[in-house]
């Protein structure tokens, strides 16, 4: 087993690399490091012959919690290159098969980063959310573009605008994941397939991807590029500050407070 950070570990099993965020404790909260970490193995393993498949999982009782907001309260993103934007960036590039096995919290980026797999194994304890408006912010990834592409845009407000929590069966119902498998076997079910596309031919398997995510490719691109430019004006504002100060001291934001500073703004 090898490790890029201890946050990240990576094993490979023939042409198979797992990927596996290791911060239990935290429920795989991203660090800017980790954010970093990942876009390095995934750009590494689109370049190695030898890695066919990538299998991305959590551990512990969480897939991931999106930003650890501490490290992110030091490290905000602005508005151009950021280890964030590293990682979607290697994202919209891959063109290998990227199967991912989610159980527990998925949360913010836990979600949106899902968007970039090819299949989506749910164990029946996972719960997705997408606050970014309550943490006054705004979606990223380019989520605000895939995900009204995927499910329609009344359906897509009701998880972005009021940041409605959904289960492992509401996702499978929007078309948001491949399947709700148990817990006990969500991993097995991702290594399965991942055996399965291993086995095809990577040339063909690796073009159909490529020309199945063409369309909207350009999209997407477009779509981070302006999320990223207003996430970097959001976070530095006022309301934000208050969000993610109270989530900080467990309490309920208050943004009344921050009327007049937005008023002025």
């Amino acid at each position: 087993m090898t490790s890029m950070t201890d946050d990240i570990v990576t094993e490979r099993t023939g042409s198979m690399l797992r990927v596996q965020l290791n911060r239990p404790a935290k429920r795989n909260a991203m660090t800017s490091a980790m954010y970093v970490a990942l876009a390095d193995i995934f750009n590494e393993a689109a370049k190695d012959e030898n890695t066919r498949v990538v299998i991305w999982h959590g551990a512990g009782d969480s897939f991931c919690a999106g930003n650890d907001i501490e490290d992110f309260l030091k490290n905000p993103p602005g508005p151009g290159e950021s280890p964030q934007s590293r990682l979607m960036n290697a994202f919209v590039n891959f063109d290998k098969p990227l199967v991912a096995a989610v159980h527990g919290a998925a949360i913010g980026g836990g979600t949106t980063m899902l968007t970039h797999c090819d299949f989506v194994y749910a164990g029946e304890s996972a719960q997705f959310q997408m606050p970014f408006v309550n943490l006054a912010v705004v979606p990223e990834f380019g989520s605000s573009c895939s995900i009204p592409a995927r499910i329609g845009y009344l359906r897509a407000a009701e998880l972005i605008l009021l940041g409605i929590p959904f289960d492992a069966r509401r996702a499978a119902e929007l078309g948001l994941v491949t399947q709700v498998i148990s817990d006990k076997d969500v991993l097995a079910k991702a290594t399965e397939t991942a055996r399965k596309l291993a086995a095809k031919p990577a040339g063909a398997l690796q073009a159909s991807k490529k020309l199945v995510k063409q369309s909207f490719r350009e999209q997407i691109k477009a779509a981070m590029k302006a999320e990223n430019e207003e996430f970097s004006v959001q976070v530095r504002s006022e309301d934000a500050k208050e969000a993610l100060t109270a989530f900080l001291e467990k309490r309920k934001p208050d943004f009344t407070r921050t009327v007049k500073s937005r008023a002025t703004a």
